[in-house]
């Protein structure tokens, strides 16, 4: 019998794995311009991190979470998304106790949700995130969704925009909770099940519905924008004069309001410019949350963040057809017949591996037209034909794949002819460079 992957997970394999360590190498290249650190936490945490910190009310805890319990009986969650575990990390690791406010961190790891799998999202998904903890300065809010698109833009993608939004604070919040409800009352019986509920316990995200969202009621839906206070308004203001010096293609969209209880103020999406893609248009989003990590134990510390769906970045990559710089061919391939070439063969495949040269040899012991076959399957560069004669004379024969001209190479400089012919491990960056600002990895010597 063939075991076969859980739902919603799927296999990476081959150009599609080349394609998401590309993503994260440009990620990295990214977060270490603005001197933001990686961080790694638990797949699992204690259920309560998220439990408490992402909200009792929302649907990520009340339907989607993993939950279980260990041979200790202790209640244990696969962690849904990234932020209540960076916080949780904060607090236990008392980072608020250094001088160098705020914290800059991002990660990088696979989520856990329960939910029907769907175009991008599947139980087991993959988000990149940047949460910053310790500064209430809008500045940083501005800093972040830049951020987001830069990253994007970074990897080729095109047409990206913020969609922005204020959630003010909790006077602000109140008030508009307060509107909501006197406004969806008269409706109440005509919303899903779903929102009923919301309508007691959290009814912002009735907004967010996409089941009732089409209905003639949903056009006329009070603004939270119209019932931010003077402070919260303030705030918002200062974010979106950053924005505008950062040059940020945005949009201030009254609608988002994000899936989690713990935000405030400021609160955003990245959309894609994708019409096949629909409701998956959404790469990620973010926003304010500087009432988790008081919730969760620790200082009041103002905090803001994001997480993006690296899963959907790779589906948007494949559709706007963005040329990725990914090397896809090995430099050379050694061809040997007897056990005295194939020793030579291994010594060889280590030398040009540790100048920096992707070199492929046989394993199985083939006949040579097999490993012909088998270099043009790599799409191989060279191929260094060993034989007898040539290795007690210490020199090889080296084929152009290419041009089929061969020549021979004495072994001692074996690298320098490489080094002299392959120039291919560099990328021309006036021509093939996603980047506006060379912030990937582009320009270094592919190993």
């Amino acid at each position: 019998m063939i075991i076969n992957r859980p739902k919603g997970t799927v296999d990476i394999t081959d150009r599609d794995a080349k394609i998401w360590k590309y993503v994260d190498m440009v990620i990295d290249s990214v977060m270490e311009k603005y001197n933001y650190n990686y961080i790694r936490t638990p797949i699992f945490e204690n259920s309560e991190v998220f439990h408490r910190g992402i909200g009792e009310t929302t649907d990520i805890v009340t339907k989607e979470t993993y939950d279980f319990k260990d041979r200790g009986e202790r209640s244990l969650t696969l962690r849904p998304e990234g932020t209540a575990g960076v916080v949780r990390s904060y607090i236990e690791n008392k980072m608020y106790g250094t001088h160098n406010l705020p914290v800059k961190v991002y990660y990088n790891g696979t989520m856990y949700r329960y939910e029907r799998p769907q175009l991008g999202r599947n139980r087991e998904l993959t988000q990149y995130g940047v949460e910053v903890l310790g500064s209430k300065d809008p500045m940083i809010d501005a800093e972040v969704i830049s951020m987001a698109l830069n990253v994007n833009k970074a990897l080729g993608l095109k047409g990206n925009k913020a969609h922005v939004n204020s959630l003010g604070d909790k006077e602000s919040r109140d008030n508009y909770r307060k509107a909501l409800k006197d406004y969806f009352r008269p409706h109440l019986d005509d919303l899903c099940d779903d929102c009923k509920a919301r309508f007691e316990k959290n009814p912002l995200r009735i907004i967010d519905c996409k089941v009732d969202n089409n209905k003639d009621y949903f056009k006329k839906v009070p603004s939270i924008l119209d019932y931010l206070n003077k402070e919260s308004k303030e705030y918002f203001d200062k974010v979106c004069e950053y924005l505008d010096i950062l040059k940020v293609d945005y949009v201030i969209d009254d609608k988002i309001v994000r899936g989690l209880d713990y935000y405030n103020h400021t609160v955003f999406e990245i959309l894609a410019d994708i019409p096949s893609f629909g409701n998956a248009n959404t790469l990620g989003g973010g926003g304010r949350y500087d009432g988790l990590v008081s919730e969760l134990g620790g200082p009041e510390t103002s905090c803001v963040g994001y997480a993006v769906g690296i899963d959907r970045v790779v589906m948007a990559l494949k559709e706007e057809k963005v040329d990725i710089p990914i090397k896809e061919n090995v430099d050379a391939y050694i061809l040997y017949v007897n056990e005295d070439e194939k020793k030579n063969a291994v010594y060889i495949a280590d030398e040009l591996r540790r100048a920096g040269y992707v070199v492929e040899t046989d394993y199985n012991n083939k006949s040579l037209k097999a490993q012909f076959k088998r270099a043009d399957y790599f799409g191989s560069s060279y191929l260094i034909i060993l034989n007898s004669d040539d290795l007690n004379e210490g020199v090889v024969t080296i084929k152009n794949n290419k041009t089929k001209e061969e020549e021979k190479v004495e072994m001692e400089y074996l690298i320098y002819y490489f080094d002299e012919h392959i120039d291919d491990n560099f990328i021309d960056n006036d021509e093939d460079c996603n980047c506006s600002d060379c912030s990937c990895h582009n320009h270094e010597k592919e190993v």
